[in-house]
């Protein structure tokens, strides 16, 4: 769903051949592939929260046949729960760009964790390198942000783990870019709808997130699906697919 975003920042950054680039929280490493396909030199993809994203990533992305790159394409990959301890490839060269796509707020404390892990990563990279971070957009420009509320509202507030989804503020990716000792550097907003084929692939969808995970050990599957079918039904278009308007921002920073 955020391949428009991915893109947009790709192409702001002019990413390609020769780039060297860190990717933070990569999930299953989508953002990683469109790197690989603009011609990237080295992909590092750090993948702490989700041992079954991480396994997707490898399989999309790890050489198919001894000598090839990611997928065939070439350059070198790695992809690991825990941030490197030094830059990876040839030489000793650190890295040129560093991304962190998932978007700010949707996890109690993740931006906290998120400034932590970016002024760890920071050294990795050449001074003055682009350090790339994405929230949502305003909320009423973001559909998809009611139907998430479902999953605070469902959670005990007691659980470790509950998500608190809270409204984005203007200046939030500002406040942790500057709590990791980075340098704000520009920022834009790219439209990134979340379309599905009908209501069911839209439960596979978002409850493969995770973010909804407390609320079902808080009640149970069923209650999820529910709520969440009922959250939904304004999204749905008279042939049954659902289409949900959403803006992200993205900011890039500077490495000092």
């Amino acid at each position: 769903m955020l391949v428009p975003l991915y893109e947009a920042v790709y192409e702001r950054l002019d990413v390609g051949p020769g780039t060297r680039l860190l990717g933070l929280g990569c999930g299953s490493g989508l953002a990683l592939l469109a790197a690989a396909s603009r011609g990237a030199t080295v992909l590092t993809g750090v993948e702490p929260a989700s041992p079954q994203r991480l396994a997707l990533a490898r399989e999309r992305l790890l050489p198919r046949e001894p000598g090839t790159g990611a997928g065939g394409r070439g350059g070198g990959v790695r992809l690991t729960d825990r941030l490197p301890g030094k830059a990876a490839g040839p030489g000793t060269r650190a890295y040129d760009l560093v991304t962190a796509f998932e978007p700010v707020g949707c996890r109690a404390g993740d931006a906290d964790g998120l400034a932590v892990l970016l002024a760890a990563a920071a050294p990795l990279a050449v001074r003055g390198a682009p350090v790339v971070l994405v929230g949502w957009g305003p909320p009423e420009r973001c559909a998809t942000s009611s139907v998430l509320r479902v999953a605070t509202r469902l959670a005990d507030p007691l659980r470790t783990g509950t998500v608190r989804l809270r409204r984005a503020r203007r200046d939030d990716l500002e406040e942790v870019a500057g709590r990791a000792g980075l340098r704000p550097d520009g920022s834009g907003r790219v439209a990134c709808p979340f379309g599905y084929a009908d209501v069911e692939s839209a439960l596979r969808g978002l409850l493969s997130t995770g973010l909804f995970d407390a609320a079902v050990m808080a009640t149970d599957q069923a209650q999820v699906d529910k709520e969440l079918t009922e959250a939904l039904h304004p999204y749905r278009r008279p042939d049954g697919t659902v289409w949900m308007p959403n803006v992200f921002r993205y900011l890039i920073a500077r490495t000092p």
